[in-house]
Order: structure tokens, then C-alpha cells, then sequence
């Protein structure tokens, strides 16, 4: 039976990611999309928090590659006016990850470790002996040090966080029927990665189609992203149209963000074990 994807998210790596992946095939050298990296919707399609943990408390139960390998900083680039993307040459040829997962992010002299999705594929990895992460700036210490400190050549450690519980081959696999991602920001400017999303449009017609959302434009949209802008937030009138048995929903975004989507999915009746979120935040 064809299969139904929808992503809705404000952060694109892992989504654009497991986009990829739902739609080759599991051998590709872009990976499978391991599920456990998703939280269940809770009963009344809420997100309970508590005190804020850091990253390793987030992900405690989560498996994790023993191995912590050395990484060099080799490039650092502005993805947007608060996103920069790191690539990282990794020395140790047998460091290897697959998509959807994360790295903790060990730096000298920080004490706290960092946790953040890696924003490419596999296949760089195999060619080029690097990986890139997408990370935005904020106030936490590893990101912090990222946009302030971090320079070429930098040198940093990293861990494999694998997705636990997933078995490959066991009734995870189905045909993929098409993927549709919600894509909102404040600006066009902040949709990161969308000359790869628009890419991904154009060799796969019919297949992976994007509608990006902005809520805070101030300039002109240019023409090629016009005919896939709506101006506003992601809406119940979007989503509903998609609500079948067959489908599945991805969320990924801020709490507040998460919550919302939520809360939409359970009002216009979606099941609660077919919606997912990250459990970064």
C-alpha cells in the first residue's frame, strides 16, 4: 500500500534528511530514516516539560556509539544571518553514521556537550571524509561557542548518538506513496536549505513536493521560491487535507511549535500513533 509522509517543521536538516530517505531505498547511500528518533503525541497531543535539561539528560536512554572521534574544523559558513554550518574533516575511517542521526559535540575548555542533528549525508562522508551540522545561535554554551570562538582548524570530538530500537527489516518498510513538507520561518532568508528542497522538487515530481511558510517578511520573495510561498503560519486548512490512515506526521521545531502542531493534528482527527516529534528541546 503507498505510504503518505508529511513534515511539518521550522528546522530542516534531519526532515530534509529523512525525506531523502523515505524515498530511496534502504542501501542508498543517503540512509534510512530510523523512527525512534520521534517522541509519540501524548494523550491530548501536548508536550509535557519540565525544568530544561541539557542535552545529555535529554538523550540518557538513547544508544550511542562508544567511540569518540577527533574532528578538525575545515570550513564554516553562514547558512543564514543565525544559522552557520560547520564542516568537520573526520581522520578515523571507520567513523561512520547513518542518516537521521545526531553527534555530542565535545569542546576543550566547554563543560557542557553538545547535541546537534548532522545536516549531511552519508555519501559526503564516504567521498570527502567530512560532515556538516547546521547550528543556529543561542545563548547554550556549545552553540555560543560555535558563532563566537570556533575558527579553522578548531579541533573538536565527536559521538555517534544512535536511534534506538529501530530493527531495519522488520515491518518498518513500506512504499512510499509521497512526501509533502511544511516549511515555515520568519523570513525567506532563514529557510535553510531550500535550493536543496527545491532540488529534491524538480528530480522527484509527484514524490516530495514543499510548501514554505514566512510570517515575517519584509522583502521582495523571488521568483523562483513565489509559486511555493504562503505568507502566515502553518494553518488547520493546510494540514487537513492530507489526514488519511495512511498517513504519517512529522513535527519538528520549538516546543511551543510542537505543541501547537500537535494540538491541530488531534483537532482535526488525526491518530496519535501516527504523529512523531523530536525529542531535542
Amino acid at each position: 500500500m503507498a505510504h503518505a509522509t508529511i513534515y511539518v517543521g521550522c528546522t530542516v536538516p534531519q526532515l530534509l534528511r529523512g525525506a531523502q530517505s523515505r524515498i530511496f531505498p534502504s542501501h542508498s547511500p543517503l540512509g534510512v530514516l530510523r523512527h525512534s528518533a520521534f517522541c509519540y503525541c501524548t494523550g491530548n497531543g501536548t508536550i509535557k516539560s519540565k525544568r530544561k535539561m541539557d542535552h545529555l539528560e535529554r538523550t540518557a536512554n538513547n544508544f550511542r556509539q562508544e567511540v569518540i572521534t577527533q574532528a578538525k574544523v575545515c570550513g564554516i559558513m553562514n547558512e543564514s544571518e543565525t544559522v552557520k554550518r560547520l564542516r568537520l574533516a573526520i581522520a578515523n575511517k571507520d567513523f561512520t553514521f547513518k542518516a537521521g542521526q545526531w553527534v555530542d559535540f565535545f569542546i576543550p575548555g566547554v563543560s557542557i556537550v553538545g547535541g546537534f542533528s548532522i545536516c549531511s549525508s552519508p555519501g559526503l562522508l564516504e567521498r570527502e571524509g567530512v560532515l556538516e551540522l547546521a547550528v543556529k545561535h543561542t545563548v547554550h554554551p556549545p552553540a555560543h561557542w560555535i558563532h563566537t570562538e570556533c575558527t579553522l582548524d578548531s579541533e573538536v570530538a565527536l559521538r555517534v548518538g544512535d536511534l534506538h530500537g529501530y530493527q531495519e527489516g522488520k515491518g518498518n518498510r513500506h512504499k512510499l506513496g509521497t512526501a509533502k513538507l511544511y516549511y515555515s520561518a520568519k523570513n525567506t532568508s532563514e529557510l535553510l536549505f531550500k535550493k536543496n528542497i527545491l532540488g529534491l522538487m524538480k528530480a522527484f515530481p509527484g514524490k516530495i513536493t514543499c510548501c514554505f511558510h514566512v510570517t515575517q517578511q519584509r522583502s521582495q520573495i523571488c521568483k523562483e521560491l513565489q509559486p511555493h510561498i504562503t505568507e502566515g503560519r502553518i494553518s488547520e486548512k493546510d494540514l487537513e487535507k492530507h489526514v488519511s490512515n495512511d498517513t504519517s506526521w512529522y513535527i519538528c521545531g520549538p516546543p511551543p511549535m510542537i505543541e501547537s502542531i500537535s494540538k491541530l493534528l488531534t483537532n482535526i482527527g488525526v491518530p496519535r500513533n501516527r504523529v512523531f516529534f523530536e525529542k531535542w528541546w
